[in-house]
């Protein structure tokens, strides 16, 4: 379980920091905004966390000869989803030195500007205001940012890829392995 959890998931973690490292200028440059990044990053921590689906029916397939449990099969996509975690999160800390200030600057200015095109009162623009200012506080804090980078923006992705995935590949005849015999004993 080890090797296969290893190798899914450094192949998931490498996807979504080599397009952290790749989208990080086209932000700086005003390439990619705010409202595209989002659904860029998203959309990039799917089909990087997709390798959870493979490496639980690789773990299935080939090492406990087609047939798995929800609870195995859980297991085995929480840690591919734990080390794509780890990997996104040293991936941001890299990033956040090349543009950590100037991008928070950034975020909160387009989170007012959205705000304001909401028609948000001016005692919601403080109050928000002074929570993104707090909050900022606490993000200068690299084992907080760390933290809440993998918890909050990859892990929940990836738990609910987990939770399907193991689902769908509980049941053998769901995908089987070739090399494995159907036959119902």
């Amino acid at each position: 379980m080890k090797k296969i959890t290893l190798i899914y998931g450094l192949i998931a973690g490498t996807i979504v920091a080599a397009m952290m490292f790749i989208t990080i200028p086209m932000y700086k440059n005003g390439t990619l905004s705010f409202d595209h990044g989002e659904l860029v990053g998203y959309t990039t921590m799917v089909i990087a966390l997709s390798m959870v689906f493979f490496g639980i029916k690789s773990y299935r397939d080939n090492q406990a000869k087609g047939v798995i449990s929800f609870g195995a099969g859980f297991k085995v996509g929480i840690l591919i989803t734990l080390v794509a975690s780890v990997m996104y999160g040293l991936a941001w800390e890299v990033s956040y030195h090349s543009i950590g200030d100037e991008f928070m600057k950034k975020m909160n200015e387009h989170q007012i500007n959205e705000m304001k095109a909401e028609s948000a009162t001016e005692q919601e623009l403080e109050k928000a205001i002074k929570q993104w200012e707090s909050f900022g506080e606490l993000y200068k804090n690299p084992l907080f940012r760390f933290a809440f980078t993998m918890f909050v923006e990859i892990f929940p992705v990836g738990l609910v890829i987990s939770l399907i995935s193991a689902g769908l590949l509980r049941k053998k005849e769901f995908l089987p392995s070739p090399g494995l015999s159907n036959s119902k004993s």
